[in-house]
């Protein structure tokens, strides 16, 4: 394995370093930086010339240039790493660590979302291949998938924020919003459902029916400008959490499992209260991530003391249930600081911006409190996220349907089903596991393309990450950053390959790395 692992990093060593010369000679020979100045009629314009050309050393080759850029780099085995300076003569390292974690709020998220939605739905689209469920999800998919990111991300922007907007001035839900949006819910919740036709248009009917009420309701009462969910509804979904965790899981015959999961799902109910003076408006991520770490402490210790038998199962279970359990509690606090975030002079009615990654006209003491200052950074990555979830998950749905169903025409799939074990346990410790192997490469590159930014969402909504970056460097020709944000993003990519490979031989015993 060690061999194997150094004869990979002495790959990727050379593929970066080929990599890195191609693209610093292209960018250098197809730029032009005195073009600008070769057609002003400055009276200094010579010594304009002379001075660019030799603070960026255009008179010396490109490809002996991209050595003395490369000095930099290499110089960083002994602490003096040295990306150079940018036109403006500024830091590139410096520009670079300002815009990467601005790239992680933006890209992270969406990364995070498109993979859980898109390879849950995939998974659920091959099961029931050929369903109602399954020509929906093929048609919005390949839908998402065709839809260029600059439309969909302005389409957001007047209907998710500019009418959104106005709509939270007066919020009072019309007839024919209140029409199509139970009909939409109906027609999903129908189609995930499933059965024959009778059952399809009894759900459907069932469900446009309560969705209209549940609107109306939420609208007579102002819950649009003040939200909350409440012990009781967060009852609800720590209950439906429990039992669903713990059917996807172990299977609802495993009594022990369902016992663990549903106490510690009322644990946290019964935390709620004495949880809403924890989270106080001078709490901080650390005190969310504590509490967190609390909930999973105490599903273990439930798990562990409920059974002897197959303990790992059923701590794991639990503690699932528990960190879930915790995600509408969390979300109703933030939901409780909404009215006062949105009547603030800084927001002025308009919680949704289009443009931006912080207000920075809060006050001191809004951006004091944890949960406006989070909510007001949430408000900002909302939009752009949804754009990149819609546009990168419909590839997950597509790949990890075509998985699933190639590993469920297998022989050994076929024998687990002829020894008579329940088909859950057939799809959730046989399948699955073998399904997400050919998924490890792209799961793992697409993590390492985050830092690479998102050069036209970026730049619709106003971010300064490192895909705006990028673009800054191809437009003012400053070849030190256009090279400071490829070998970050090169260094990346053949890295993630060297993980994805070692990936496998952890998911799969049978891939043996040879010496």
């Amino acid at each position: 394995m060690f061999a194997y692992i150094v004869r990979r990093l002495g790959m990727m060593l050379v593929i970066l370093f080929g990599a890195s010369f191609m693209s610093y000679n292209l960018e250098a020979y197809s730029s032009d930086p005195l073009a600008e100045l070769q057609q002003s009629t400055a009276p200094n314009k010579q010594y304009l010339i002379d001075r660019l050309t030799r603070e960026l050393m255009l008179d010396v080759p490109p490809p002996l240039r991209f050595f003395i850029w490369l000095k930099g780099i290499v110089s960083g085995l002994w602490g003096q790493f040295d990306l150079g300076m940018t036109r403006d003569q500024h830091s590139v390292a410096e520009y670079i660590g300002a815009a990467i974690p601005t790239t992680f709020r933006l890209v992270i998220g969406s990364t995070v979302l498109a993979i859980v939605l898109g390879i849950t739905i995939g998974m659920v689209t091959a099961i029931r291949q050929y369903s109602r469920f399954d020509y929906s999800m093929t048609f919005v998919s390949f839908l998402m998938f065709s839809l260029p990111i600059f439309w969909v991300a302005v389409l957001l922007k007047e209907y998710f924020a500019i009418q959104f907007n106005d709509f939270l001035v007066d919020p009072h839900v019309t007839p024919p919003f209140l029409l199509f949006f139970s009909l939409l819910s109906a027609l999903i919740w129908a189609g995930i459902i499933g059965g024959d036709r009778r059952r399809f248009f009894t759900v459907f009917g069932a469900v446009a029916i309560g969705t209209a009420i549940l609107i109306e309701v939420l609208s007579l009462t102002s819950w649009f400008i003040s939200p909350g969910l409440g012990i009781v509804v967060v009852a609800v979904f720590a209950g439906g959490i429990s039992v669903a965790i713990t059917h996807l899981s172990v299977g609802l015959d495993d009594k022990k499992s369902l016992y663990a999961s549903l106490i510690t799902a009322g644990i946290v109910v019964a935390l709620y209260y004495p949880l809403q003076w924890v989270m106080s408006a001078d709490a901080s991520l650390l005190t969310v991530i504590g509490i967190f770490a609390l909930i999973l402490a105490i599903g273990a210790a439930v798990g562990y003391l409920i059974s002897k038998i197959d303990r790992r199962a059923i701590m794991r279970t639990a503690m699932i249930t528990g960190f879930l359990s915790m995600v509408p509690v969390v979300i109703d606090r933030f939901m409780q600081e909404f009215n006062a975030y949105y009547a603030s002079d800084a927001i002025n009615g308009r919680p949704i911006p289009t443009m931006g990654q912080a207000n920075q006209l809060l006050s001191p003491e809004q951006q004091a409190n944890f949960w406006i200052n989070s909510l007001d950074g949430f408000t900002h990555v909302f939009l752009p996220t949804v754009a990149l979830t819609l546009i990168s998950f419909a590839g997950y749905v597509r790949f990890s349907r075509g998985s699933l169903l190639e590993v469920l025409n297998m022989d050994y799939i076929r024998t687990a089903r002829a020894k008579g074990l329940t088909e859950r346990t057939v799809i959730v410790r046989h399948a699955l596991r073998n399904a997400m192997l050919p998924l490890t490469t792209i799961l793992v590159n697409d993590f390492a393309g985050v830092i690479g930014g998102a050069i036209i969402t970026e730049s619709i909504f106003g971010w300064k990450g490192m895909g705006s970056l990028f673009n800054q460097a191809i437009g003012s020709y400053d070849l030190n950053l256009f090279m400071g944000v490829f070998i970050m993003t090169a260094f990346l990519t053949v890295f993630a390959n060297l993980v994805s490979d070692l990936l496998y031989g952890v998911m799969d015993p049978r891939i043996r790395i040879r010496k």
